[in-house]
């Protein structure tokens, strides 16, 4: 009986140590899955970043240079949609 016994506690022990693996293994994969798509969210968030450095040095390139009309110009066609009077704007609508 006593061989039995040891018996019944090493089948509950496999069956432990082989769900503690299954456990390990799946929280293994489930970290790496996270740590993928973290990576991901920084490299787009790097790129955003990098585009808006771009565009900082940019308009300080402009306000250094005294190409003030230039940037007040820039901002009325871009933000404002002003136009020159004799000036034809064409919108391509396949670039959206």
């Amino acid at each position: 009986m006593a061989a039995e016994g040891k018996k019944r506690r090493s089948v509950i022990l496999r069956i432990l140590l082989l769900a503690f693996a299954v456990y390990t293994a799946f929280s293994l994969v489930s970290l790496q899955m996270e740590l993928v798509s973290a990576k991901k969210e920084l490299s787009e968030k790097q790129a955003i970043l990098s585009e808006k450095k771009a565009r900082i040095n940019e308009l300080n390139d402009l306000l250094e240079n005294g190409k003030e009309k230039e940037l007040i110009e820039k901002a009325a066609r871009d933000r404002l949609g002003y136009v020159y009077p004799d000036e034809q704007i064409y919108i391509d609508p396949s670039a959206d």
